[in-house]
């Protein structure tokens, strides 16, 4: 059986996205087939559609989801029909060499479905991150769906999947924030903020926001920043020096992805330090740093690839501290829209006026 749906597409680069017919098959061997409730507009979403990912147009755009799974193929055992699921795009496999060492974080052969979804005319479709959920239902890999708590609003939950999650986990996982450390984000967006949240869950005493827009560094200031720096205005690496008794942050998480930005988090760091990056550069950026200083400066040079995270592990966890209050996930969700408003959502998520804007189906 076929199932005609709606869904999100961008047909060429840089073209607007249009709100197409999708057929999305049954689940075959190993697959899932999820009714979307929720999902998060997310720049990631924008980088497919302007190319900046890869040339394989047309693409079914959307990742950042929860829903329901409606029916799964055969040998299935992880999620059965009902289960209400974050859909993730790190489904381990078991058997490479990261998961064989124990390391299933890193997996380096995350599944998808292996059926493809297709335009009404057969046009086969690229699903976004292998997840491709601005559409009534999706098809994926039985992997890519976490089981969490019903009870969890999915505007709220569905955030968990992408952008959220990556800067939780790039200050928890990738960066290892202690009690008592000090913390400094450059970039106070989504990622950035979500960065913020989770040095204040592993007990960060200093938080420092580092943004050119004031705007964002009041929404930081609710997420956990302690002390704001507004980088138009003062050099963030003198202030975050000052700001940490003139030695620099322990840890200092760069969520823009510039050559400029992260050159200002590799000298805020302290000696010893620790510098992540998680904000996603594009293909032409380089970096040049004198050699010498970074053996001099000594710490941890890091990368941050989905916050380092493990979707069986942390999506439940995350979920049990929203909902006991301690991760406030709701306050990330600016506005709901529907599906024929994500062309808008792109422009003002562009022009910075949102953290997250969620279609809501």
């Amino acid at each position: 059986m076929t199932h005609e749906v709606r869904g999100v597409v961008a047909r060429s680069k840089k073209a607007p996205v249009s709100l197409e017919t999708i057929l999305v098959p049954d689940p075959g061997p190993g697959e899932a087939l999820v009714k979307v409730q929720a999902c998060g507009v997310c720049h990631t979403d924008l980088h497919y559609r302007e190319g900046g990912i890869n040339d394989a147009f047309p693409f079914l755009l959307g990742h950042e989801a929860a829903g329901v799974v409606e029916a799964v193929g055969e040998g299935v055992d992880e999620v059965a029909p009902g289960d209400y699921v974050i859909l993730n795009w790190r489904a381990v496999c078991g058997q490479c060499r990261a998961c064989k060492r124990g390391r299933p974080q890193y997996c380096f052969s995350t599944r998808n479905a292996t059926q493809k979804m297709t335009l009404a005319d057969g046009t086969e479709l690229e699903p976004a991150l292998g997840i491709g959920a601005f559409a009534e239902k999706t098809l994926v890999a039985a992997g890519q769906c976490t089981k969490v708590d019903p009870s969890a609003a999915p505007t709220a939950a569905g955030l968990l999947g992408c952008g959220v999650m990556a800067g939780l986990g790039a200050a928890i996982n990738t960066g290892n924030v202690g009690r008592g450390d000090s913390v400094a984000v450059i970039g106070c967006g989504g990622v950035g903020n979500a960065a913020i949240a989770g040095a204040r869950l592993a007990g960060a005493a200093k938080i420092i926001a580092v943004d050119v827009e004031e705007r964002k560094l009041n929404w930081a200031k609710g997420f956990g920043a302690t002390h704001t720096v507004n980088s138009r205005q003062t050099d963030p690496v003198e202030a975050i020096r000052e700001l940490t008794g003139g030695f620099g942050a322990d840890v200092v998480i760069d969520a823009v992805g510039r050559p400029q930005t992260y050159e200002q988090a590799f000298y805020a760091r302290d000696l010893a330090g620790t510098v992540v990056l998680v904000g996603v550069p594009t293909p032409e950026m380089k970096l040049e740093l004198p050699l010498l200083d970074v053996f001099g400066r000594g710490g941890a040079l890091k990368s941050s690839w989905y916050g380092d995270c493990l979707p069986s592990r942390d999506f439940p966890m995350l979920i049990d501290l929203y909902q006991q209050g301690r991760l406030d996930l709701d306050a990330f969700v600016t506005e709901t829209i529907k599906l024929d408003e994500v062309e808008k959502a792109f422009e003002k998520m562009h022009d910075g006026d949102v953290l997250r804007s969620v279609v809501v189906l």
